[in-house]
């Protein structure tokens, strides 16, 4: 019998809830949300998408608040229901 190999995880892993362990680009959230990567930037022109930042030029999103907005979306939903 072999000795059994501790079980070590990642707290972080709880956070990310299945999502990537880095900032993710537009085009990220474009698959994750299965639209154009146009509307992500008009989401982020009009304010109504997850929140993102910019590093020099670039977007970049925390996967920490995409969870946080699609919790938010989800409880709206639910509660206009």
């Amino acid at each position: 019998m072999s000795p059994a190999m501790p079980l070590t995880t990642d707290p972080r892993a709880a956070l990310r809830g299945g999502l990537p362990d880095r900032y993710l680009t537009p085009q990220d959230i474009a698959e994750i949300f299965g639209v154009p990567v146009e509307t992500v930037y008009q989401w982020r022109r009009k304010r109504t998408g997850p929140p993102g930042f910019r590093v020099g030029k670039h977007v970049r999103y925390d996967p920490a608040d995409v969870r946080t907005y699609v919790t938010q979306c989800k409880q709206q939903d639910q509660a206009v229901a």
